[in-house]
């Protein structure tokens, strides 16, 4: 855990520095080509520095983090777009959050929209609880049927993900002191496939895909098959980038050859979600389903797809004996911090006691 934490360290120091040189490049070089160009180490440096972590609660995020989300953020910053260009050029101290990590500032934050970007400690203290089973569950594996162990982990990968964002958002919206869109929106209560991923899951993924993969695709294909269906590619465009996206987080876990299934969940669900906005352009309102159906249905659909073919492919890594592992060492690393820190407060108190 030790050494963890220092690779951990080296790697945000890596990233602060990547970044400082990335703003001052902003200063200098115009949006364009050249940008990119001078740029394009930092992007490239990105990809592979998660490779230095080897923990699945410190990689897997940071590879998210770093490898996904800041170099999209940097390609959208060489040709002047995204959340990191704007006039005048952002400061530093705002600029290094906003590119490493999965936050997006409410503009004009109401009070209405700053109560839903806040959920209550309750709404977190449950579902921390929910995610601490994950011990009990997973030490009784051995008696748990496979499919009913996979619909846990199901669970855990939603909870643990809520969690680990909202840690991250709430230590920026402290340093920062702004308020912050929310990363989830309660994905069970969708009323669709267009809902779930557009408006419930992971916000900020469907945010740098949009600019980054669905605008470009919808805008080429649209002189083809004209502006009603473009989006159609697009779609499924950005879940085939999101799906090879999680392959490289799931290799920089595992450091396991890829076997495809996590693109192919992805490129399923683009599909899927292309086919349910095209009905909804061709049918009547009236004729749709039932907001209740609809969600119900989708949601069976995510967790059916997920159970064969994403988990399987997460659970080869051995990412439930990795998570165990891990929450135990670190455990056992604080215990040994605080002992350590008793130890040395009555050392000093005996010093100035003899003293």
């Amino acid at each position: 855990m030790e050494g963890e934490i220092n690779n951990l360290v080296m790697v945000w120091m890596t990233v602060v520095a990547s970044l400082c040189y990335c703003q001052t490049i902003g200063k200098i070089i115009t949006h364009g080509t050249t940008r990119l160009l001078a740029i394009l180490p930092v992007i490239l440096l990105f990809l592979v520095l998660p490779l230095n972590l080897r923990t699945i609660f410190l990689g897997g995020p940071i590879s998210f983090f770093v490898a996904w989300l800041a170099t999209f953020k940097l390609l959208l910053f060489a040709y002047g777009k995204g959340p990191l260009s704007s006039n005048p050029p952002l400061p530093l101290p705002r600029f290094i959050p906003l590119a490493c990590f999965p936050i997006k500032i409410q503009n004009e934050p109401s009070p209405n929209t700053a109560k839903q970007g806040q959920k209550s400690l309750t709404n977190y203290a449950i579902k921390a609880l929910v995610f601490a089973t994950i011990i009990p569950v997973y030490q009784n594996k051995s008696s748990i049927h496979p499919k009913v162990f996979l619909f846990f982990y199901c669970i855990y990968v939603y909870t643990g993900l809520e969690i680990i964002l909202a840690m991250a958002a709430a230590s920026v919206r402290a340093a920062l002191g702004v308020e912050l869109e929310p990363q989830f929106e309660e994905p069970y209560l969708s009323t669709s496939l267009q809902d779930f991923w557009g408006r419930r899951w992971n916000l900020m993924a469907s945010a740098i895909l949009r600019p980054t993969v669905y605008t470009p695709v919808r805008t080429i294909t649209s002189r083809w098959i004209g502006r009603k269906w473009a989006p159609v590619p697009a779609v499924i465009a950005a879940f085939l980038v999101s799906g090879i996206m999680h392959e490289l987080i799931f290799y920089n876990i595992g450091r396991s050859k890829p076997t495809w299934e996590v693109s192919w969940f992805f490129l399923l669900h683009g599909i899927c979600l292309a086919i349910e906005v095209s009905i909804k352009k061709a049918v009547n309102e009236k004729w749709r389903l039932p907001p209740v159906v609809s969600g119900l249905m989708a949601v069976a659909f995510v967790m059916a797809t997920g159970l064969g073919l994403f988990l399987p492919a997460l659970m080869r890594l051995e990412a439930d004996v990795m998570a165990h592992r891990e929450i135990v060492a670190f455990i056992e690393f604080v215990k040994s911090v605080s002992i350590q820190l008793r130890m040395d407060k009555v050392i000093v108190f005996s010093a100035f006691g003899s003293s």
